[in-house]
């Protein structure tokens, strides 16, 4: 092919979801051109948590020590009255994704900062980065996509092989390409109230939700000594009403909170939506992010569904590109990513119903209702460790299934006696894992030439209670994925490079179709 190119990927938008996009490609050695319309990062705090997924997923581009030091572990949720009482409270177990907590409480702007950091020192020769540009046209053809901006220089002329829209809620990507956001706007406009913390006052490092049908609020720690709550109006109230934080204190003081606690450092007003694209792809534009979906906060998944979105479009995107997977593999995306964004959508819309009070005790019991004879140990849908719905695997997914689960990360030691997270010395390929046992040995010689064609690895996982007797043993030094791989009856799970497993040899290793 002679086309000339500008670079393989565009991004438009790098707010978190294009930031994660554009780190995963450069990860695999895929260059990409960003246009950003604000020359700033969003001074506005939107997110407010990030979990142990997401940090997996910090891990495997690189930057997770640097983004744990600008966040903090976060110690538990709670619904609570006006009058005290505790509706419902959800206690994080410890991660077992190799993460330490199950969740942080995060400062959007200064952990947007690291990740842009991270993006500049890194890749810097795969990553342009071209701020004030707006994006005004996008025109596809069978062999790439033409993008028109203006910023400024004045108006510029990029191409590449695909592009993704990760432009944010009111996307010009997704309207331009021809996708429908679908869905409802809740009519209440609620207050967003952040503050700067002058001191430490009882319990603040929980969540709270404060639940009642006339003025729930949602109560945060943020890292970096900030604090947000978020307030909705009365029917008769507008944001007029509130020009100015003189106005905005007596919402705190119904609280309990005092000049003495905090100092409001800025207020704004937002509305819940709850939508989705019709389709999240047109030919090589393909929409991540708010772009693709907007869902209410209640569950705190908006900003961290969308950076999984960008993880798992990024890799695929980057393998297709170097000739290691076929093109049809991009319709994995959509088709995993749109049940998991659906599923956290409406854990949302059911947690916003506990906070308005509009739950019935029936409702709320069934939240942490723990099913009888389950294989997989219960956790309330907001902490269970990642599952897929739909996609790229083979068998039956389900309690008794390892297949579509994310597979622990414990600490593992290889034959030269070196002591790391499983992912590190997984690296990033295919690999299948075998129960004390080299999986390659429980393979036909199809099965086997079909991961080879993907460049599986296979690795003996061994008690530590073994020798190692192949340089590809892992040693499951504490105890962790031996048991977890006895749990779904498995003697050998294929993984896949995300971590997720695509096949266990109870339903038949072969590479899904």
């Amino acid at each position: 092919m002679t086309m000339s190119y500008d670079a393989d990927v565009a991004i438009v938008g790098f707010g978190p979801t294009g930031v994660i996009a554009a780190l995963t490609l450069a990860k695999y050695g895929i260059s990409a051109v960003a246009f950003e319309r604000d020359r700033d990062i969003y001074a506005r705090a939107r997110a407010v948590t990030v979990n142990d997924w997401t940090m997996r997923i910090f891990q495997n581009l690189g930057v997770d020590e640097r983004v744990e030091k600008v966040i903090d572990p976060q110690r538990a949720l709670r619904w609570v009255t006006y009058d005290g009482a505790e509706i419902m409270r959800v206690e994080h177990p410890p991660s077992t994704l190799g993460r330490g907590p199950r969740f942080y409480n995060i400062y959007q702007p200064v952990m947007e900062a690291e990740l842009r950091a991270a993006v500049r020192e890194r890749h810097a020769g795969l990553v342009t980065v071209h701020y004030g540009d707006e994006v005004t046209a996008i025109t596809q053809d069978a062999d790439g996509v033409t993008l028109t901006s203006t910023g400024d220089d004045g108006p510029r002329t990029t191409r590449t092989r695909y592009v993704i829209g990760s432009d944010g809620g009111s996307s010009f990507t997704r309207g331009h390409v021809g996708c429908r956001l679908l869905g409802d706007t809740d009519e209440t406009t609620w207050v967003v109230i952040d503050c700067h913390v002058k001191r430490w006052w009882p319990d603040r490092d929980l969540l709270t939700f404060w639940s009642d049908r006339e003025r729930p609020v949602v109560d945060i720690a943020l890292s970096a000594g900030n604090h947000r709550w978020e307030v909705p109006l009365k029917p008769d109230e507008t944001p007029a009403d509130y020009p100015t934080s003189a106005e905005v204190w007596p919402l705190l003081k119904a609280l309990g909170v005092t000049e003495d606690d905090v100092e409001i450092h800025q207020h704004a007003f937002y509305k819940h939506h709850v939508r989705m694209a019709d389709t999240w792809r047109k030919g090589r534009v393909f929409l991540a992010g708010d772009a693709a979906h907007l869902m209410p906060p209640w569950a705190g998944a908006g900003m961290q569904t969308g950076m999984r979105d960008a993880h798992d479009l990024g890799w695929k995107l980057a393998r297709v590109l170097k000739g290691e997977l076929p093109e049809s593999w991009l319709d994995t995306y959509e088709a995993e990513r749109r049940p998991n964004a659906a599923f956290f959508t409406g854990l949302a819309v059911g947690l916003g119903r506990v906070i308005r009070q509009e739950a019935s005790e029936e409702e709320v019991a069934a939240m942490n209702a723990v099913p009888e004879n389950t294989v997989t140990p219960f956790e309330p849908p907001l902490t269970r460790p990642p599952v897929l719905e739909a996609g790229w695997f083979r068998g039956a997914v389900g309690d008794a299934s390892a297949v579509g689960r994310m597979i622990p990360q414990p600490v593992t030691g290889d034959v030269a006696g070196r002591m790391a997270r499983l992912d590190d010395l997984l690296g990033d390929d295919f690999v299948l894992l075998g129960d004390d046992v080299d999986p390659a040995t429980l393979l036909t010689a199809e099965e086997k030439a079909g991961w080879d064609a993907l460049g599986a690895r296979y690795v003996a996982v061994r008690p530590k209670t073994s020798y190692t007797t192949s340089d590809d043993d892992l040693v499951d030094l504490q105890e962790v994925l031996l048991p977890w791989l006895r749990r779904y009856g498995a003697r050998a799970v294929a993984v896949r490079p995300d971590r997720f497993v695509a096949a266990a040899d109870v339903s038949g290793l072969a590479v899904p179709a």
